[in-house]
């Protein structure tokens, strides 16, 4: 962990992450790395808010971090990490030795508010069930009251609200999506909305900022960015870039920087866990693809090359996912060429420790009166809700700048 900005921050309040998904894979990544951080048996390999230049900002401390959050399922954060230990992604001994702050994190979480489409799933709470059946202003209330509660008992500066949770199915625009009052009228008139949005909803009207992990709505819709604006909060997302297209965004801009034409790229993902068998169901996974293939058409912004990705669920794959691409360019003397590559990780893994930088950012941003969609935070996310380039170099240039531009010339000698 890095020490040159803790001492300086350590007197400062604790910060709670409230978890929408606390006890899926990658909340419960981010429980035991963590506790494994700040007890000091593991590196904070992965972090980049513990890695330089970005270290250089005076973020929270790891160990100041206090987690809670809402899940739609009985089971246990001890049985998701059982699961993980199995399966090769956490270690039996950090998992002992962070029993007690599991058992203080499990104890925070409460029954969250079921999707309306995904009533009848396996495993459900049927609290969340009963969650999901009232009118959306019952829901946005039972949610406030839950993250107050959370930051009244632990006594918490600042609360990030977090959506990790699997992907929602896919939903047309509605009118109301546009515009805030018209949004608070529909919401008066009880007319359904995705969990995702009464969740951002519930944060940013209490002054929560709020960061969308997942490619569900949350705050995207252009009422919600008003409201931040209102109510002067900071938020970030859509649909962290962790594994395929982070790649695709980093070698994507390789071909029209040399001139290459991209006649074909295929991509192909083969994945297990709850999130893979969440998209077997296609509307859930017509989510899941878009802000994949848009990020590398922008890229390439070749309208006459074909591009495609897949998705299958592969029960024996568990948190792992691999993923192959196969890209077939042409050059110079009309010569067609052809690039494959293979990623194989644990996405919980991956996810976790950026879902903490993301925190950190958020809290910083709070904290120095910054408000609306947090363009530095775009190289983070497949979908970025402030815009701009996919190209993963450019976006983490801005993100560089955004830190020099707050830091001493002498912090970055």
């Amino acid at each position: 962990m890095s020490t040159e900005f803790t001492d300086a921050a350590s007197d400062r309040n604790r910060v709670g992450l409230w978890l929408v998904g606390a006890r899926g894979a990658i909340s419960t990544c981010l429980a035991y790395g963590l506790a494994g951080i700040c007890e000091g048996v593991l590196e904070p390999l992965g972090l980049c808010t513990e890695s330089e230049p970005v270290a250089r900002l005076p973020f929270v401390p790891l160990e100041n971090l206090v987690l809670g959050g809402h899940d739609v399922c009985t089971r246990s954060l001890t049985a998701s990490a059982a699961e993980l230990v199995q399966h090769g992604v956490l270690r039996s001994d950090l998992v002992e030795r962070a029993a007690s702050r599991a058992a203080a994190f499990e104890g925070r979480i409460r029954p969250g508010t079921l999707d309306q489409p995904d009533v009848g799933g396996l495993d459900l709470d049927p609290r969340s069930a009963e969650m999901g059946a009232l009118s959306p202003r019952e829901q946005i209330a039972r949610i406030a009251r839950d993250i107050a509660d959370f930051a009244e008992q632990e006594q918490l500066e600042r609360v990030i609200v977090i959506n990790v949770s699997s992907t929602e199915a896919a939903r047309e625009d509605k009118p109301e999506w546009q515009d805030l009052d018209a949004f608070e009228t529909a919401l008066d008139a009880g007319k359904a909305q995705p969990a995702s949005m009464l969740y951002a909803y519930a944060a940013l009207s209490n002054g929560h900022p709020h960061v969308n992990f997942t490619p569900n709505r949350g705050a995207s819709a252009q009422a919600l960015r008003q409201l931040a604006e209102a109510r002067g909060v900071p938020h970030c997302g859509n649909d962290g870039k962790t594994g395929e297209t982070l790649v695709k965004t980093v070698l994507g801009p390789m071909f029209p920087a040399r001139a290459l034409r991209v006649l074909s790229w295929q991509g192909y993902n083969m994945l297990g866990n709850r999130d893979g068998e969440v998209l077997r169901e296609d509307a859930h996974k017509q989510s899941k693809l878009a802000n994949k293939d848009d990020a590398l058409r922008s890229i390439l912004a070749d309208p006459d090359t074909h591009t495609h990705v897949g998705i299958d669920y592969v029960p024996s794959l568990q948190d792992w996912k691999t993923a192959w691409d196969f890209v077939h360019f042409e050059g110079f003397l009309g010569a067609r060429m052809s690039l494959q590559f293979t990623w194989s990780g644990s996405d919980s893994a991956l996810a976790a420790p950026l879902v903490l930088d993301l925190a950190r950012l958020a809290d910083y941003a709070a904290r120095n009166g910054e408000v609306g969609e947090m363009a530095q935070t775009a190289c983070f996310f497949k979908a970025p809700l402030a815009g701009g380039t996919h190209d993963f170099h450019k976006q983490h240039n801005r993100l560089v700048e955004y830190v020099e531009a707050r830091t001493e010339p002498q912090d970055r000698s």
